[in-house]
C-alpha cells in the first residue's frame, strides 16, 4: 500500500479558457503556458485567489473561477515562496519548462471551489460543494 505523502495545499485563480482545459485533463493537470506565459503562478491561500478571480478575471473574461489542489510537498520544497505584495500575497513561480513535472506532482485533483460572474452590474460569487 503506497502512503501519501505530505501535501501543500495551494489555490489558482483561472479563467474560462483555462478551466475548461484543466476539465479536458479529468481535473488533474494544468495546460501548458501561452508564450507570453512564462510563469505558472498558483497561490497560497484562498483570499488572494479570490481576489484575483473576482477583481481581474471577472472583467477581462466575464467569469473567474477559484480552484484548490494539493502537491507533494518534497517536490513543492524546490521552489520558494515569493511575496507578490502585502504579507498574504503569496504564491510559487513555476517555470513554464518545469509545469508537466509540477502536474506530475499534483495529489488528487484539482477542484473547483467556487466561480464569480457579472449579474445585473453585481458580481456574484457561487460555491461549488467541497469534494
Amino acid at each position: 500500500m503506497t502512503t501519501r505523502p505530505e501535501t501543500v495545499t495551494l489555490w489558482r485563480p483561472t479563467g474560462p479558457e483555462e478551466i475548461e482545459l484543466v476539465r479536458a485533463s479529468g481535473s488533474r493537470r494544468w495546460p501548458p503556458r501561452l508564450p507570453d506565459q512564462p510563469i505558472f503562478y498558483p497561490v497560497l491561500n484562498e483570499d488572494y485567489a479570490v481576489r484575483i478571480a473576482r477583481d481581474w478575471n471577472v472583467p477581462a473574461s466575464g467569469i473567474g473561477y477559484v480552484t484548490r489542489f494539493e502537491v507533494d510537498k518534497n517536490y513543492l520544497d524546490q521552489f520558494p515562496v515569493q511575496q507578490a505584495g502585502g504579507e498574504t500575497i503569496l504564491e510559487y513561480w513555476i517555470p513554464a519548462e518545469s509545469l508537466d513535472d509540477f502536474n506530475d506532482h499534483i495529489v488528487g485533483p484539482i477542484v473547483e471551489v467556487s466561480s464569480f460572474t457579472r449579474v445585473d452590474g453585481e458580481t456574484v460569487e457561487t460555491r461549488f460543494a467541497e469534494n
